[in-house]
């Protein structure tokens, strides 16, 4: 096929283009590189704009005419959604909107959209299966669900095949060391404990050890972004074949893992301690949230297969020494 990646140049993004590339797909990149890296585009040319610049996605797409378009273009900051609405309301879903109304002028009639488990807000229920109503808690997880809205309305109207991946917390690296974590800021668990295992990071707070779990911390569901890519390979082949026309499917492991156990297994993958301190809890956090994933499995035939806790510290080490020795 011949896939156009809107974010390609970010983590999961090029992450996702470079397996593309490997199962034999023809990958274009098209980012405005605010968030994403011109070094990561690799596997395919770069277009660069805004997804708000409707005239330049266009032209875009008339000239790759793309067989269907995976959309990792959104930000994806919850603190900075609370700070900031608007600006996740005008990227977001003004920016899927531009996207939709784009490929409805172009032809282009199947897209994969990344949307998010902060969709669930905080369910009663674990492990969180794709049937619960969706109760976002903040600004982020509202602009989400606020997209995948859009994409069963321009179905009905249009046509439309769509996929909306509810992932849960991305982690890890290529595994070669091609690509990998790169944000900045960085607030993501794993490489912000690597920072400050390296010393460039002097104020690691674990934010909380008083939660109902084993430990005290927080449980989440960590999913290797390797297995990210290859479910969004699966998600839009089986829209560009015709087998499904709409998907809202969960992506993890179904297996929680809390901060106190990442930062164990760090310090017996380096061979050192994290240093860190034990702050309050972040306003809003749930005690765990755990992927039901019996859903990928029955419609996309995916599961985690590289997702093992070692693995994934493993290859986000092997990434951040090599990114950070450029």
């Amino acid at each position: 096929m011949n896939i156009l990646v809107i974010g390609g140049a970010g983590y999961i993004g090029s992450n996702t283009c470079k397996a593309l590339a490997r199962a034999g797909h023809k990958v274009c990149v098209y980012d405005n590189l605010s968030t994403g890296h011109r070094d990561l585009v690799q596997w395919g040319p770069l277009y660069e704009g805004d997804i708000l610049d409707g005239a330049a996605l266009r032209r875009c797409l008339n000239e790759v005419r793309p067989d269907g378009i995976i959309h990792f273009a959104a930000f994806s900051q919850v603190g900075e959604s609370v700070r900031d609405p608007g600006k996740y309301v005008r990227n977001n879903v003004g920016g899927t909107l531009s996207i939709l109304e784009a490929m409805r002028d172009t032809g282009v009639g199947s897209i994969v959209v990344s949307s998010t488990a902060a969709v669930y807000g905080i369910p009663a229920v674990m492990p969180i299966l794709e049937d619960v109503v969706p109760a976002p808690i903040n600004p982020y997880g509202e602009s989400k669900l606020f997209m995948e809205w859009m994409l069963a309305d321009f179905a009905r109207a249009y046509g439309l095949r769509w996929a909306a991946l509810r992932y849960f917390n991305a982690a890890g690296a290529d595994p070669e060391g091609e690509t990998g974590e790169r944000h900045l800021p960085e607030t993501h668990l794993i490489p912000r404990a690597l920072m400050a295992l390296d010393g460039k990071l002097p104020d690691f707070h674990v934010m909380g050890d008083d939660y109902p779990t084993e430990d005290g911390t927080c449980i989440r569901d960590y999913i290797h972004v390797s297995d990210l890519a290859e479910a969004h390979i699966r998600a839009i082949e089986t829209l560009v074949s015709g087998r499904q026309a709409a998907l809202t499917v969960n992506l993890g492991t179904g297996c929680g893992l809390s901060v106190k156990r990442i930062l164990e297994v760090i310090a017996s993958v380096t061979g050192r301690a994290v240093p860190h301190t034990i702050g309050p809890r972040r306003p809003g956090d749930p005690p765990s949230l755990v992927a039901g994933v019996g859903k990928a499995f029955e419609l996309l035939g995916w599961k985690a297969t590289h997702s093992g806790v070692e693995e994934i510290v493993r290859d986000a080490w092997n990434w951040y020494r090599k990114d950070s020795a450029r």
